[in-house]
């Protein structure tokens, strides 16, 4: 039986990209300073254009649609950071925080589930190349 890639759509492309920590793909070309990180992002877009279609399902249907309502879900716990207790309710004095190590925590495993290191930008994990 002939092997049919999955066929991802170019946003859903540009998701898997920026959340498993990947700068903008644009046309591909290298640009300084990042020709290291190539090999890894090489690596992740093979993964991408080789996925079967069920794979190719669980990264839309699992991590593509969870990682969404998470990363959405970070910009409106801002709408809690002006109230510390109303009567019996109390705020969560961490709730941004908690919000994005679960949404960090989805997008790692993400990238395990693609077999490719974190990129990166990946959340508050910095690379530098010091030449």
């Amino acid at each position: 039986m002939p092997f049919t890639p999955y066929e991802f759509t170019e946003t859903q492309l540009v998701d898997i990209r920026r959340h498993c920590g990947y700068p903008a793909y644009g046309d591909g070309g290298v640009v300084f300073p990042y020709p290291w990180i190539m090999r890894q992002y090489l690596a992740l877009e093979y993964r991408l254009k080789h996925m079967s279609v069920e794979e190719g399902a669980v990264v839309v249907n699992t991590y593509l649609a969870n990682l969404t309502a998470l990363e959405v879900a970070i910009p409106a716990a801002g709408e809690n950071l002006d109230t510390d207790a109303a009567a019996v309710w109390v705020h969560n004095k961490n709730e941004v925080r908690d919000r994005d190590a679960l949404f960090d925590s989805w997008r790692r495993r993400l990238a395990n589930f693609l077999g490719i290191p974190v990129g990166p930008h990946f959340g508050g994990d910095s690379t530098a190349l010091v030449v």
